[in-house]
């Protein structure tokens, strides 16, 4: 009777050898990134020439596209560009030579393109909004949204040119700037 009890003990050694070891019932892996910034930057025309008129008339277009790009990936990803504009002057003549800031007028017009999420918000939406820039003036904003996003417009500006001016080429400087 032994052999059979022997026999019967080496068969569960084995059994007992070979059961599968006990699992955890879960595991947790904590895992990282990260999301890279940019900067907040806005784009504009090098140069425009708006044409020729006469002193006394108005004169009257646009400066071509100016973009704010937001790479910030900001939660709050609000912005507002400004726009100033210097005196513009020309080189020679006996009259006044400078075209004072009071006379340049500015409107940024609608959006023409804009990408991701918020409220984005023309300065001056029409001709009628026009402002003087003899002081530093909203252009555009956006006021609401997270998140990378951009913005272009198309402003225009209206130059009173008084009876006074003499004749030749006039130039000055816009400046957009965003914050």
């Amino acid at each position: 009777m032994r052999k059979p009890l022997l026999a019967l003990a080496a068969g569960a050694a084995v059994l007992a050898v070979a059961a599968p070891a006990t699992a955890a019932p879960s595991g947790d892996t904590t895992v990282t990134f990260t999301v890279s910034t940019a900067n907040l930057d806005i784009a504009v025309p090098p140069s425009v020439n708006l044409g020729a008129t006469f002193a006394g008339s108005t004169l009257t277009g646009q400066l071509g596209n100016v973009t704010v790009t937001d790479s910030r990936a900001a939660l709050s990803a609000t912005w507002t560009a400004t726009v100033t504009s210097s005196a513009f002057t020309t080189g020679g003549g006996t009259g006044p030579e400078t075209i004072l800031p009071n006379l340049i007028e500015y409107w940024s017009g609608p959006a023409i393109a804009t990408s991701g999420t918020g409220t984005f918000v023309p300065g001056q939406p029409t001709s009628a909004d026009a402002v003087a820039l003899n002081t530093s003036r909203v252009a555009f904003s956006k006021t609401s949204g997270s998140g990378n996003n951009s913005a272009s417009w198309n402003p225009s500006l209206r130059i009173t040119i008084p009876a006074s001016a003499v004749g030749g080429t006039y130039s000055g400087v816009i400046t957009h700037s965003v914050a």
